[in-house]
Formats: C-alpha cells, structure tokens, sequence
C-alpha cells in the first residue's frame, strides 16, 4: 500500500473526507503518487487512517468525480494519466526562479547529460556474472569486506586504467566509493579542510557544492581555451586544485600536455595536490590521446578520480580513486574505520565482467555507438540550426554546449525549448556566484537514440526560431 499520511483536523470546519480528498490531490499534482498507481482500499485506508469506511468512500467519490482517479471493476481505484502531467518542480535545481513553481510537461526528447545509452548494455551477461557471484562465493560477500573494496576489482581496474590512460598505480592505492562525491568527502579529509581548494570556473557543481558544504574554502579559477588559466591560480592561495583535464566539464576542451605540464609543476612548487577527475576519458572523438596528469606526475601530486556511471550505468554508484603513496599511509592510519560505500555483490560482478572480457568489449562497442551519435547530433545541428548556433566542446565526451544566435537569454531558450516538448540544460549552474552566460544551454546525447537526436534538433529550431 502506497503511504498516505494526512494531518487531518476535525475542528477546522472543513469535512474530513473533503481534507483527504485535497490532501491525495496534492500529492498527485506533486508527483508523488504516480500516474496508475494504485490507491489503498477503502477498507486498509480505513483502518490505517482511523476513519470510518463513508469517509474514505466520499473522499474516494469526490476524486473520481474531479478526474483524478479512476475505478477498475474488480481492481480498485488508479490513478489517472493526463495528456500533459503536469509536474511542481518545489526544488527548483535549475536555479531558474526561486520564488515560483515551475511547471513542465513531459518531455519528448531530454537531452540530459547525465543519462547513457541503456538499451546497449548486456543484461543477459551481467544478470549471468551476478548469479555467479553469489552462488560461487558461497555467501561470503554478504559479510563486510575491505575498506578500500574488493581486491580483486582493484587489480582490475589497475591493469585497465594503465593500459588506457597511463595511470600508474597498485591495486593497493585504489579506494573505491559510492560516487564522486563520497570520494571527494573522504579527501576532503586526508589532505586536510585547512587547505585552500581551486575549482574550475565553470566546472562541476556537485564537487564544489560537497566542498563547501563540508567547509572547505573554495577558490573560482577562470578558463581559456586550453582549460584552467595557470596565472589565475598561481595569484590565489590555493594549493589543492580540481580539475577535468581529459573533457573539462562543462566546456568540454582537452587540456594539451603543455598545460599539463604547467600544472604539475605549479603543484610542485606549492607543494600541493592535483585532484584529476577523468569522469568520461573514454570517449574522444578528434584528436590523439593525451596520458593522464597521473601517468605525467613524477612528484606523486596528483590524486586520480574515475567512475563507471558513464561507460557502465550510473545506477550502479561504483566509483574510484588512485592515492599517492604518502596520502594512502595517511589513509591507512586514520582512515581505514569507514567501511565500503559500494555494495560486494556488484563490486564482485563488475570484477568478473572486466575479467572474462566483457567490459573492454562493451567498452568497444559503446564508443562506436557514442562516436555515431555525436556525429548525427553534429550533422543535425549542421543541418537544421547552421550559422545560428556555435558548438562548443564537441571534440569528446557525451554532451555538448550550444550557443545560440537568436538573443534569447538562458531561462528563455530553456522554456520555450519545454514548450515544443524538448528539455535543454542550464550552463550557470556551473559558474560560482551569479553569472550571465548569455545564449548557452548544455546538451547531452548519451542516452538519446539518433531518431531522437535528429527529432530533437528539428523542435529545437522550432522553439528558438533560427
């Protein structure tokens, strides 16, 4: 039974049954009962709630009259589907409008960064190599294991991350966690919140969010078209730097070695650290490969961040990072009492999947079919929005950013974008403090199919009249 929990007050004037009438009409137009969702019966509400069968009965009657919900003989009562749901978005992540309701219809095409293309993933083979896991272990990965994660993943990952980004390292200096963000916060810790941190600008926001939320003092370094400006930074007391050198996030250049080189011996001179998220290194579409800040150090100043959300599914929360020497004897002594964020089971599947072959096959196959979307995407673009719109970024990674030449702001591209069912993403939220970025919105095809890229593209000329 779906929980329905309505502060009810019998002295208010107001019948009970009309309360919990408007009380499940809130809770539909929020989005938190579902569209066909089934409600409780009258009978289990009843007793849940203490309230007499006639009053549910009536509260129940007055949904249905309204549209809200409907009655299936010999099923109970769902809720109904609206033509155009409509959505209270009360959060407001988007930091469009603080003080408003947004109200959004469904979207045809979302073209969300964050999503990957599911439809390619090996079910068949992961649900195979889970049984396995389980069954083969007898159990024992229901107990609670290493701090840092399995072994046996970690020498995976070692071989895997030399092989194809030049990092160096043992299986013992990785730690794996439950996301970038978990990791971040453990190193928040082992370099120490008494140190300054500089973080791209833009650049990732739930990096900067997590580091200020945990009190860390965060410094905003511009970019230029190479990636972070080194004399910024050499003019802040900053001597932790945050980076995405491999597909700077949001802007998406790659860092050349020349800057890389610049960057290590800033690092060198501070006496301080580089923290290098290579959160989709994978996927490059111009260009020849450029080894990791890591796999260039010579110093042991650089902490390597990776992560499996974009190459495997997000949903599966496996992330990593590479210590230095000196900082894992750290981690070791002070740090080893926080046990693992990452489930066994999927650590031990994800071992076997990348033992057996299997993921440096996926890994194949999904950069092919992310090198055919973005050129479909840039031919759509090419095609349908010409000389109106600069492409920015589009050299790797799964998203691009768009500029638009038709004098609408961002807020005003975002919307009338949702008006044509097509959902783009804002670029400020990117920016540390208030900042213009004039005609930009963020684009990301991972998930997209290349009917929909193509479809999307087409609304969006619509939208934006280009």
């Amino acid at each position: 039974m779906i929980e329905i929990t309505p502060v009810l007050d019998s002295k208010n004037g107001e019948p009970l049954y009309l309360q919990l009438a408007n009380f499940i009409k809130q809770e539909i137009l929020s989005g938190r009962i579902k569209p066909k969702e089934k409600l409780p019966s009258k009978r289990n509400l009843s007793n849940y709630l203490a309230l007499s069968l006639n009053t549910i009965q009536s509260a129940y009657d007055q949904l249905c009259a309204e549209g809200y919900v409907e009655s299936q003989p010999r099923k109970g009562l769902f809720v109904a589907t609206f033509d155009n749901y409509i959505i209270f978005n009360q959060k407001n992540l988007e930091k469009m409008d603080s003080k408003s309701k947004q109200v959004e219809v469904n979207a045809k095409v979302d073209f969300n960064s964050g999503k990957v293309d599911l439809e390619h993933f090996p079910y068949s083979t992961w649900r195979k190599l889970t049984i396995q896991s389980l069954y083969e272990d007898q159990g024992e990965l229901f107990n609670i294991g290493n701090p840092q994660g399995e072994l046996l993943l970690r020498e995976e990952i070692a071989a895997h991350l030399y092989a194809s980004r030049g990092v160096r390292c043992s299986a013992e200096q990785i730690i794996i966690g439950a996301g970038t963000q978990v990791l971040i916060g453990l190193l928040c810790m082992l370099i120490g919140k008494e140190h300054i941190f500089a973080l791209e600008n833009p650049g990732y926001h739930r990096t900067r969010t997590t580091l200020q939320d945990l009190g860390v003092n965060t410094v905003p370094i511009p970019l230029d078209k190479d990636g972070i400006r080194i004399n910024e930074l050499k003019n802040t007391n900053a001597n932790v730097v945050y980076v995405t050198p491999s597909h700077q996030f949001p802007y998406g250049m790659i860092m050349p070695i020349s800057r890389r080189m610049d960057l290590l011996k800033w690092a060198e001179e501070r006496n301080g650290y580089i923290i290098e998220d290579d959160y989709d290194g994978e996927y490059r579409y111009k260009g020849k490969p450029i080894p990791s800040l890591q796999g260039l150090s010579t110093k042991e100043s650089v902490v390597y961040l990776g992560t499996f959300s974009k190459s495997l599914i997000p949903s599966i929360r496996i992330s990593y990072m590479v210590l230095p020497s000196s900082m894992l004897i750290k981690y070791q002594e002070h740090f080893a009492i926080y046990k693992q964020t990452v489930s066994r089971l999927h650590q031990d599947t994800l071992f076997r999947f990348m033992k057996e072959g299997f993921w440096q096959s996926h890994l194949n196959k999904m950069k092919t079919l992310y090198r055919k979307k973005q050129s479909t995407l840039m031919l759509a673009i090419n095609n349908y929005l010409g000389q109106k719109v600069n492409i920015i970024g589009e050299k790797s990674g799964l998203h691009i950013v768009l500029e638009v030449k038709n004098n609408m702001v961002e807020e005003e591209l975002i919307n009338t974008a949702m008006n044509v069912g097509v959902k783009v993403y804002p670029l400020s939220i990117y920016y540390s403090g208030t900042t213009s970025v004039g005609s930009r919105i963020l684009l990301g095809f991972g998930g997209l199919t290349e009917t929909e890229i193509i479809t999307g593209i087409k609304l969006l000329k619509e939208a934006w009249k280009v």
